[in-house]
């Protein structure tokens, strides 16, 4: 027998039974969608985690202020203001894996260009911040050593104050007031785009760290040199966790911190935060995972017991192909391919929803788009192996009858 006339043989009887043919589908298009599913969450999460390491910069870490406890109640972040820009000088000559450590004055305001306003962040930062943070100038330059030092009234904008303020085009020489002080824009960032959790790196405006001390409202909070974060740039990934260690025993000895005391100030590794978020985006794709399996033995149970109702009922139709000289080969590669054709046509469908899902979820849930040709021609492999294992049973069991008792069957 041909594999074409097993092939029209199968398409004949699926057709035979749409009904059944559908609900047998159903477990290998939840397994499959569940599988495609699976591995674009996964990508997605490593996508997103790879953005928001390109938006942070690379071996970066922060050192904030602690929190207040009074009374046994401890207070909000950065209630307990201990930083100084001494102790970021300190960082560099006595923390050995730490190669940039820049104070930092940030707070939110209004800026003003001719009659447009507009809301956004200002940070009070020095060239080394733009370092330790990968920040690269599109026009213009940077802060110079002079700037920093004399409170000079000079500012770097992003790309969404250009958009805002300036109709997207280069504002290098104009004015802006911020907080109703004209600082002159020497520069513009290149675009970084948004963080995974929605915040628009490029909605910023940079002046030097004295100018936001000595003529913004954020200087009448951090007075004298007090900071409300450094940020930190490690010499290489590796050395992260001993970085961490190295400022957080130079800042408790600085601080005169007793032994068993709490911190007045918290070290933050961003990368096992980012690392953190990646396994509960990781669990939820084993979880997927799960589903996608035990739907697929489902669906493997289901065409397996629908054969075998097929080959009972089917018993004469064997019995009368095998006596017209129909060999036992014959009979099987027929219901082997019908078990195949079955968790196919299930593939496909679960492979055009699993996309659909994927499609859905970028569109309406901030998820970036990650389709792997890959898992998808994996999907179609796994259900093909599906119907080929579960069909191979109840196949055997319809190659192995006797013509003479088929025939006999009503």
């Amino acid at each position: 027998m041909k594999l074409s006339d097993s092939l029209l043989s199968a398409a004949a009887s699926l057709r035979a039974n749409k009904l059944r043919t559908a609900l047998t589908t159903l477990g290998i298009i939840i397994g499959v969608a569940a599988v495609i599913a699976m591995v674009g969450v996964g990508k997605g999460a490593q996508l997103r985690i790879e953005e928001a390491i390109q938006g942070l910069g690379e071996n970066v870490l922060f050192v904030r202020n602690g929190t207040n406890v009074a009374g046994g109640v401890r207070g909000g972040a950065n209630t307990k203001i201990s930083l100084t820009e001494a102790d970021a000088a300190a960082i560099v000559t006595g923390a050995p894996s730490i190669r940039i450590a820049a104070p930092t004055l940030r707070a939110t305001g209004q800026i003003i260009s001719g009659n447009t306003n507009w809301f956004t962040t200002i940070y009070g930062v020095g060239d080394a911040y733009l370092q330790a943070r990968e920040w690269q100038i599109g026009t213009g330059r940077t802060f110079n050593p002079n700037e920093e030092r004399a409170s000079t009234k000079v500012a770097i904008v992003g790309q969404t104050i250009i958009e805002q303020l300036f109709s997207g085009q280069d504002p290098v020489g104009e004015t802006i007031r911020v907080e109703r002080i004209p600082f002159r824009i020497i520069g513009t960032t290149r675009a970084k785009g948004e963080s995974s959790w929605g915040r628009d790196h490029d909605d910023v405006v940079f002046v030097p760290l004295s100018a936001a001390r000595s003529r913004l409202d954020v200087g009448k909070r951090y007075r004298g040199s007090l900071v409300r974060d450094i940020t930190l740039k490690a010499h290489s990934a590796d050395l992260l966790e001993t970085a961490e260690q190295e400022v957080t025993d130079l800042l408790r000895q600085r601080h005169r911190i007793r032994p068993g005391a709490p911190d007045d100030f918290y070290v933050r590794n961003i990368a096992q935060y980012l690392e953190a978020r990646a396994k509960s985006e990781r669990t939820m794709a084993l979880l997927l995972a799960a589903v996608a399996g035990i739907s697929l033995l489902v669906g493997g149970i289901g065409i397996m017991n629908i054969m075998l109702v097929s080959v009972t009922e089917r018993t004469r139709e064997v019995g009368l192909r095998m006596a017209v000289g129909a060999r036992r080969i014959d009979i099987l590669v027929q219901f082997v391919t019908e078990a195949l054709a079955v968790s196919l046509i299930g593939g496909v469908i679960g492979v055009a929803l699993g996309l659909g899902g994927l499609a859905a979820t970028a569109h309406w849930g901030d998820w970036p788009l990650v389709i792997s040709p890959l898992s998808a021609v994996i999907a179609m492999g796994f259900s093909a192996l599906v119907g080929i294992f579960f069909g191979y049973y109840p196949a055997h069991k319809a190659s192995r009858l006797d013509p003479i008792v088929a025939l006999r069957r009503e």
